[in-house]
C-alpha cells in the first residue's frame, strides 16, 4: 500500500546505548578509571559507566540499565578469561556478570543481604573461574561461570584488595595490615587467618593494564583516548590502535536543567543548607544529537574559583546569550564562550560572608523578562533583588526589608507567570518556607509563609520548600517535605495566603479523601502539555499525577524503571516532543511521555500522525500530534465506522491500533477527525495501517 501520510523528521532523543520503553540514560564517560582487555574487546569503566571498544574495527558499544545492565553507578570491573565474563560491581554491592554475547547474570546476593555492616566492594581479584571480592567486612568468593557464591570470609575488618600466592590467599587491609590463610584450611574460621605484615598499597595502575594474551598494554592519553601498544625488542612501544570514548556530558553532575530551542542545558553545581557541593563549574548542553560544554572559566581569568553553577537563563533578545548564576557570582556567555564575570567589585552583587569573599557571592537564580531585562536573586544579603536594564546596562538594587539572611538563604527557581505577569520564587531554609511573588513592574514584593497553612487552616509542618511552577489554570505549585501544595489562582487574585492541599477522594462510599502525596518529600514539579504534574521526590522517585490531580498515572522508581536514583533534583519537559528529563543525584535520564504542548489551532499543516504508514512489524502506539488542548479525537474507517475515540493529552493523542473491542484493525486507511474542546471542527489526517 502506498504511503498516504509521511512521518515528519523528528529530532534524535537517545545517545549510544539506546532506550527501553521510552527511557534514555545520558551517562558521562569523561573519567576513565579501569580498563579490562579481553583479547578481543576492551571494556572500560569511565565515570562509573561502562563501554567497550574493539581494537580491530574501532566500534564502541555502551552498556547501561536501559539496554542490558541491572543497575547504575559501577564501582569496579574485571574480566574472567576462564568464565568468559566481565564482572561488574556496583556502589550498592549489586553484581552483574556480562558475557560477550550480551547475556547478563545478575548476582544480587550481597546487595539484598540484610546486614548492619558495610558491604562495599573495594576490589576484584580473578583466580581461575573464581572472583574474589574484597569488601568492607572480608572476602566473598564467587564462581563467575554461574554467579554462585562459593564462600564468604567474614574477617571483621576492611579488605582493600586480596591476592593468591602459592597455597595462601592474602587479605590486605589499610587499617589492619596484611593477613593470610592457607587455602587448604577452613577459611570460614577467622582463627585460621594470621597477620603477616603491614599494609602495602596495591601496585596497580588501573588506567594501564597488561594483557598477557598478546603482550599489549592499554592506557589513556591526555586527551582522554584509549591507546593500545606493544613493547618491541628495543623496549619501544609500538602503537596498534586508538579509540575514543562515547559521547556524553563532562560529568554526571546535574542540579538544575532547562529546555531552550530544542536543546537541554544542565548546570552541575550543588548548594543548599545541607550541602556545599564545591563542584567544578559546568554547563552541559545536549542538542538531541551530541553533547557540548560551556567554556570552563579558569582561575587565571577571574582570580578565584569557578564552582557550583546553580542556575541560568536565556536572553530573549540575543540568540545564544546566556547568563549563569553560581556560588561565586554571575557569568555571561555567548554561544558557550565566556564573556564576563560579575562579583561585588564590578556590580551590585554582595558577598554572603564577612569578611567578603568572591567564592561566596551567591547568585541562586537569574531570569530575563520579555523585554530582555535581567532579574537577579543574590542570596543571603539584605537586598537580594537586583536587575540589569536591557536599555543601558544599568544595575538597580531594590530595597526590601522582608529579606534577611534567613529569609533569603537560597532564593531559587524564579519564573515569570503567564497568568499574572509576576515573578515567583522560593526561599529554601529550614523552618522558613517562603513563597515570594514579585510584581517587578511596580516593585511590590509579597510573601507567603513561613508557615504553610492549607485550606482547612491546618499547618503542614513543612521544613523545606522547593520548585515553584505554574499550571495551566494559573495555580502556583510548590513542593515541600510534607507534600505538594498550590496557591490557587483565585487565592492569588483575592490576596489569600492559604495554600490548597489537594484532596483525593477515596471513592469507597465513605465520602472521605486523602491529601495528595501527603508526607512525601517533594523536590521538583513540572507541568506537561496536558496539565499533568510530574513530581520528583527526595527518596520516592517520580510521580505522574493527572490533570484533575485525582489519579496517580505512573510512579517510577529505581526498582521499576531505569531511573538512576530515587532522589530527583529537577525536572524539565520538552513541550515539542513530550520528552521529560530528570536530573538526579546520580545523573541525567529522560522518558518519552505521551503529552506535548497543545497548539492554538489545528490545521492540516500541523496535525499529523506517526509512524505512518504503520508497518506489520510495528507494535507500539500511534501518535497524533499538533492538537489543541483537550481536543476531541475520533478515528474512523474509510466508510465512517468508529474504531477509537478520546481526548488529547496536551497536544497529543495516542492510539494502540485496535478497535473499540480491543481487536487489531485491518489493513486500510483510517481517518483522524478532530474538534476543539468547545466543539469547533478541527481538521482531518489519515493513517495507513499495513498488517
Amino acid at each position: 500500500m502506498p504511503c498516504l501520510f509521511l512521518l515528519l523528521s523528528v529530532p534524535a532523543n537517545a545517545i549510544s546505548g539506546g532506550s527501553t520503553d521510552g527511557w534514555t540514560l545520558y551517562p558521562s564517560y569523561g573519567n576513565i578509571t579501569e580498563i579490562e582487555p579481553t583479547g578481543k574487546e576492551v571494556y572500560v569503566l569511565a565515570s562509573n559507566s561502562l563501554f567497550s571498544y574493539n581494537p580491530a574495527d574501532g566500534l564502541v558499544a555502551t552498556y547501561d540499565k536501559t539496554n542490558m545492565l541491572s543497575d547504575i553507578e559501577i564501582s569496579h570491573i574485571a574480566w574472567s578469561k576462564s568464565a568468559g565474563r566481565l564482572i561488574v560491581t556496583y556502589t550498592n554491592s549489586n553484581i552483574d556478570l556480562l558475557s560477550r554475547n550480551g547475556n547478563v547474570i545478575n548476582v544480587p546476593d550481597l546487595y539484598m543481604k540484610e546486614a548492619t555492616y558495610d558491604k562495599t566492594i573495594n576490589n576484584i581479584y580473578i583466580y581461575n573461574q573464581y572472583a574474589y571480592l574484597s569488601t568492607a567486612f572480608g572476602i566473598v568468593k564467587m564462581n563467575v561461570s554461574n554467579g554462585s557464591i562459593a564462600d564468604s570470609y567474614q574477617l571483621g575488618f576492611q579488605v582493600d584488595y586480596c591476592y593468591i600466592e602459592g597455597n595462601y590467599i592474602y587479605a590486605a587491609s589499610s587499617t589492619q595490615g596484611i593477613y593470610r590463610g592457607n587455602m587448604q584450611d577452613n577459611l570460614l574460621d577467622k582463627g585460621n587467618w594470621s597477620r603477616t605484615g603491614d599494609y602495602v598499597a596495591q601496585n596497580i595502575d588501573r588506567t594501564k593494564v597488561y594483557d598477557q594474551t598478546d603482550g599489549t598494554w592499554w592506557t589513556k592519553t591526555e586527551d582522554g583516548k584509549l591507546t593500545g601498544y606493544k613493547i618491541n625488542s628495543d623496549n619501544v612501544p609500538v602503537y596498534v590502535t586508538e579509540g575514543v570514548a562515547p559521547d556524553g556530558p563532562a560529568s554526571n553532575n546535574f542540579y538544575r536543567i532547562y529546555i531552550n530551542n530544542g536543546s537541554l542545558y544542565g548546570v552541575g553545581g550543588l548548594w543548599s543548607q545541607e550541602t556545599d557541593g564545591n563542584r567544578p563549574g559546568e554547563v552541559h548542553v545536549w542538542n538531541g544529537d551530541s553533547w557540548s560544554e560551556f567554556e570552563k572559566v579558569t582561575t587565571d581569568k577571574i582570580g578565584h574559583s569557578y564552582v557550583d553553577v546553580l542556575c541560568l537563563d536565556f536572553d530573549p533578545t540575543i540568540s545564544g546569550h546566556v547568563m549563569v548564576g553560581a556560588k561565586s557570582g554571575m557569568y555571561e556567555f555567548q554561544d558557550g564562550k565566556f564573556v564576563k564575570h560579575y562579583n561585588y567589585d564590578n556590580s551590585d552583587l554582595k558577598s554572603a560572608v564577612n569578611p567578603v569573599s568572591k567564592d561566596y557571592t551567591i547568585v541562586s537564580s537569574v531570569k530575563y523578562d520579555a523585554a530582555g531585562n535581567l532579574w537577579i536573586l543574590n542570596s543571603q544579603v539584605g537586598n537580594s533583588i537586583k536587575s540589569i536594564s536591557k536599555t543601558d546596562g544599568k544595575w538597580t538594587t531594590y530595597q526590601h526589608s522582608e529579606f534577611s539572611p534567613e529569609n533569603s538563604f537560597d532564593l531559587e527557581k524564579a519564573f515569570i507567570s503567564n497568568t499574572n505577569g509576576k515573578m515567583w520564587f522560593v526561599n529554601n531554609y529550614y523552618n522558613n518556607t517562603i513563597l515570594y511573588s514579585y510584581d517587578y513592574a511596580n516593585d511590590v514584593l509579597t510573601k507567603y509563609g513561613p508557615s504553610i497553612i492549607n485550606q482547612d487552616g491546618t499547618s503542614l509542618g513543612a521544613n523545606y520548600i522547593f520548585s515553584p511552577v505554574e499550571d495551566r489554570e494559573g495555580n502556583v505549585w510548590v513542593g515541600t517535605n510534607a507534600g505538594p501544595v498550590y496557591l490557587s489562582a483565585s487565592a492569588i487574585q483575592n490576596g489569600s495566603t492559604y495554600f490548597t492541599q489537594h484532596k483525593v477522594p477515596r471513592n469507597d462510599g465513605t465520602n472521605y479523601a486523602d491529601y495528595l502525596l501527603s508526607g512525601i518529600d517533594v523536590r521538583a514539579i513540572a507541568i506537561d502539555g496536558g496539565n499533568r504534574k510530574w513530581i520528583g521526590t527526595n527518596s520516592n522517585g517520580v510521580f505522574l499525577i493527572s490533570d484533575d490531580n485525582n489519579t496517580q498515572i505512573s510512579h517510577f522508581t529505581t526498582d521499576n524503571s531505569p531511573l538512576p536514583s530515587n532522589l530527583v533534583q529537577d525536572i524539565a519537559i520538552d513541550g515539542n516532543t513530550g520528552r521529560v528529563y530528570f536530573a538526579t543525584d546520580k545523573g541525567l535520564c529522560s522518558y518519552q511521555s505521551d503529552a506535548t504542548e497543545p497548539t492554538d489551532e489545528m490545521t492540516k499543516d500541523n496535525v499529523y500522525a506517526y509512524p505512518n504508514p504503520v508497518r506489520p512489524d510495528y507494535t507500539g502506539l500511534i501518535t497524533i500530534t499538533g492538537l489543541t488542548y483537550d481536543a476531541d479525537v475520533k478515528i474512523v474507517t474509510s466508510s465512517g465506522a468508529l474504531v477509537n475515540k478520546g481526548r488529547s493529552t496536551g497536544g497529543s493523542y495516542t492510539w494502540d491500533g485496535c478497535d473499540l473491542n480491543g481487536k487489531r484493525v485491518a489493513s486500510g486507511v483510517y481517518m483522524v477527525q478532530t474538534a476543539t474542546s468547545s466543539g469547533d471542527k478541527g481538521t482531518v489526517c489519515k493513517i495507513a495501517i499495513v498488517n
